[in-house]
């Protein structure tokens, strides 16, 4: 077995929304107040919704280029790769990496839809996002259902209207839903509220994954403004610990016990020492701050309920039985600056072979986990012959591949002897939204 071998399914990819996108799936009453492109006198894209512009039409979708122009750009569709917003392009750039199926999640709605939730008339807001997910799940998953694996968005202002939501995109073949990993960053109650309880009760009902990604609560998160921008790349997955802990100490997962949430982007290697923390802090100190996991370990619940996501991550590879093996899943997160496309099949086969791993568990983490959590079988709809990352790469050949400088790219500083800063980037941030 080597790299060509592996069936590779990842939970966590990236989709740049046409500009049709709402031409087909917005009732004729919302048609004049849809989200639209516009483009600007410097040739940036934006899309514009109720009275506001929205820059991040492809924040961070650099995918192909050198890595010397990473940064918050493109900012317009000339920049970025066909395959980030066109469908049949997006299936020849999968071929081509050996990526049997994806999960999407959007770009200019934000992660969870905090845009659409943001819309002060929430007939308006719920009209559009109802469309959103209509688009995703009918056009741009089920055109190749055994190609994506469909994720929705909530009306977060209304829990009730988020589980009618959960329950109508169930009734789709959409189980798998965007939230955020602080709600409170929102102006929302938090996890330890029984606020949200009709959302986690018809994901409960339905089977639906509540998925979080990094970065749908605060952001992006700065120690300081001289700091390195370095140190919020290395912080931001492993930021999503302090998600776990809100939801391993809240009620969600012993009140709801079908409830499955997997923590996006959040990597693993980090995961065994969170747990051994865990059971050390509930064995230490449950009898004075009254938690009771009815006789099992936080560890255990953990594992009943969390699905660990990653993309390179050698140490979380070597102990993923710590982590927990019937829990990870594999990532691309195409077309962003972590992405390991085009060479997934390689770059994850590096880290099972260095960490002597068996077929079983290979396929675990490589597709069955996320067939099981995710209610998707795509051998329903082609052999599994037909699904390796070298059967893919035979049907679609002459991908090019190449990388390509791309027009208006700008480094985030013009002394290019000192480290990037966090400064650097949100001035780069505050004049993209200057346009």
């Amino acid at each position: 077995m080597g790299a060509e071998d592996l069936i590779l399914i990842s939970v966590d990819d990236h989709v740049v929304e046409p500009p049709t996108l709402f031409d087909r799936h917005l009732p004729a009453k919302w048609k004049d107040r849809a989200p639209r492109i516009e483009r600007l006198p410097d040739g940036s894209d934006i899309w514009r919704f109720d009275g506001k512009p929205i820059i991040n039409v492809a924040l961070n979708a650099v995918v192909g280029r050198p890595p010397e122009e990473y940064g918050m750009e493109p900012t317009s569709f000339e920049q970025i790769r066909r395959g980030t917003w066109d469908l049949p392009a997006r299936i020849e750039e999968m071929n081509a990496n050996g990526v049997l199926a994806s999960l999407c999640f959007p770009s200019f709605p934000g992660l969870c839809g905090a845009t659409f939730a943001r819309c002060e008339d929430r007939e308006l807001g719920l009209a559009v996002l109802q469309a959103y997910n209509d688009w995703h799940v009918d056009d741009w998953c089920g055109t190749y259902p055994e190609r994506f694996i469909p994720l929705g968005l909530l009306p977060l202002w209304d829990p009730q209207a988020m589980a009618t939501e959960v329950r109508r995109l169930a009734r789709k073949g959409c189980h798998a839903v965007s939230f955020t990993e602080s709600p409170q960053a929102h102006g929302f109650p938090s996890w330890h509220t029984d606020h949200w309880d009709p959302f986690f009760k018809a994901c409960n009902d339905e089977g639906t994954v509540v998925c979080i990604h990094i970065g749908s609560g605060v952001g992006m998160q700065f120690t300081s403004m001289d700091a390195p921008v370095d140190v919020m790349i290395t912080t931001s997955p492993i930021a999503i610990v302090n998600a776990a802990a809100d939801l391993l100490w809240s009620p969600v997962l012993r009140r709801y016990p079908d409830i499955r949430i997997a923590l996006s982007e959040g990597g693993i290697g980090w995961i065994p020492y969170f747990l051994e923390r865990a059971d050390y802090v509930h064995e230490h100190h449950h009898r004075w701050t009254h938690q009771d996991f009815g006789g099992k370990r936080p560890s255990d619940v953990w594992r009943e309920h969390i699905i660990s996501c990653f993309i390179e991550d050698p140490v979380g590879v070597r102990n993923r039985h710590a982590v927990g093996i019937d829990t990870i899943t594999w990532e691309c997160d195409y077309p962003h600056s972590d992405t390991t496309w085009p060479e997934s099949p390689e770059k994850l086969w590096a880290q099972i072979e260095a960490a002597d791993c068996s077929a079983e568990d290979i396929a675990k983490m490589t597709h069955l986990n996320a067939m099981r959590f995710f209610s998707f079988d795509p051998f329903k709809h082609r052999p599994a012959a037909r699904c390796t990352a070298g059967a893919l790469r035979a049907e679609s050949p002459n991908v090019d591949l190449s990388v390509k400088s791309v027009r208006g790219s700008k480094p985030p500083t013009d002394d290019s002897s000192r480290p990037v800063t966090s400064g650097d980037v949100v001035q780069q941030l505050a004049s993209l939204f200057e346009k």
